[in-house]
């Protein structure tokens, strides 16, 4: 059986998944993986309220075991009049296919699942195992998607000892950047108190506002690093600020407010809760603050496989790729923890946007660069290489 990924990719875009539902990909994709001879295991994790599926598929129980891993669940596609055909119906029009997930990253998804079934149907003999990790919880619900995977493969005993995410890493052109490393993501909740009254009386109330409006400027014009030779700066965002107040002549008794920092690898989360804890309290006595973690910092170290990753790119675009931290966060934080990991994929500049698209023969040149990286990590020499774990010291070149 040999698939064609372009045609895999359009069947994935027609499934609703809008996250953190799956609406019938997962199941899909165990049917073809596991007429492609791999051993899959549909994985539901959750709540009462929320219900995740994923797959762990693997393909010949051997050593080193080489992991792809991406996932099936996309934003909402906004406004259905916004776009020039259904986001959920594909559709190829001048060379472009257009649908939600298209770039992000249901073809690259296509790609790693069509490159390791074609390797198999070609009978391509090797020492070791192929696996996929694909989950429907990325854009968000993390704590039931790819992290609970990894949590039941270590109860089971299953291991990874390299893995590529398919995630859209190209800026401009298919093959240009490779992600190495992304900055960590924690998430800010303030809630400043005062005491309600009329606006007539200031002096008889306590403005929150005033409070909060304080912080935040502090906040936004405090330098947290300079960034270093791995990464961008820390920086902070402000993403809500509420009262809840839909009279005009009331002083509200309270304000919110939620602020995302990403930080590189000069911070921590608890140095960064602490500093702006510490802006607060020069501010008022009178607040609540938490923090969320969602994703670490991480940063893989440039060995043999990333040469073999941009050796293979090369030969498929002639592009010589560029290694980068820059850009949001991924599932890639939660596998750092358990064995070395990169990220590439398509060209990223519509995800997330109306009329998202790509170049349908990206999928094609994407698919090829993943089979060409499959065949040579298996390379005995390049299995040798990897069990002495012999670092070859190649440049870090960085792109924001």
């Amino acid at each position: 059986m040999k698939i064609d990924p372009v045609k895999l990719t359009k069947e994935l875009i027609s499934f609703e998944s809008i996250t953190p539902r799956d609406g019938g990909a997962i199941e899909y994709i165990a049917k073809i993986l596991t007429k492609g001879g791999f051993d899959c295991q549909v994985l539901e994790f959750g709540d009462n309220g929320t219900k995740v599926k994923n797959l762990y598929a693997k393909y010949v129980n051997g050593v080193p075991n080489l992991c792809f891993a991406g996932h099936v669940d996309v934003v909402s596609p906004g406004r259905l009049e916004d776009w020039i055909s259904n986001p959920f119906k594909p559709d190829i029009r001048d060379g472009m296919l257009y649908g939600r997930g298209a770039a992000d990253m249901k073809s690259g998804v296509a790609a790693f699942i069509a490159a390791m079934v074609n390797l198999v149907a070609e009978k391509f003999e090797f020492n070791g195992s192929m696996s996929a990790l694909i989950t429907s919880a990325e854009e968000s619900t993390e704590e039931y998607g790819t992290k609970a995977v990894l949590e039941w493969m270590e109860s089971k005993h299953k291991k990874i000892d390299y893995c590529v995410v398919a995630e859209p890493t190209s800026n401009k052109r298919l093959g240009d950047t490779i992600k190495i490393g992304r900055r960590g993501s924690a998430t800010f909740e303030l809630i400043c108190y005062g005491k309600q009254g009329h606006v007539a009386y200031p002096d008889l109330a306590d403005n929150p506002i005033d409070k909060m409006i304080t912080i935040l400027d502090k906040i936004k014009n405090t330098t947290f690093d300079n960034g270093n030779e791995h990464f961008q700066p820390s920086n902070c965002e402000v993403t809500t600020v509420d009262v809840g107040n839909s009279t005009d002549n009331l002083i509200p008794g309270s304000a919110s407010a939620r602020f995302n920092i990403r930080y590189n690898n000069i911070q921590t989360p608890d140095d960064l809760c602490e500093l702006i804890n510490e802006i607060c309290s020069s501010v008022t006595d009178d607040y609540k603050l938490s923090m969320k973690n969602s994703r670490d910092v991480f940063l893989s170290t440039p060995d043999r496989n990333i040469d073999i990753m941009i050796d293979a790119i090369h030969k498929e675009t002639n592009i010589d790729a560029v290694l980068s931290t820059s850009g949001g966060t991924s599932d890639a934080a939660f596998i750092k923890d358990v064995c070395p990991v990169i990220e590439f994929g398509m060209v990223n500049k519509t995800a997330h946007q109306v009329n998202e698209s790509i170049l349908v023969n990206d999928i094609n040149k994407l698919t090829a660069i993943y089979k060409e990286f499959i065949e040579n990590y298996f390379t005995p020499a390049n299995k040798v290489l990897n069990q002495i774990n012999i670092i070859t010291g190649s440049p870090l070149q960085t792109l924001y």
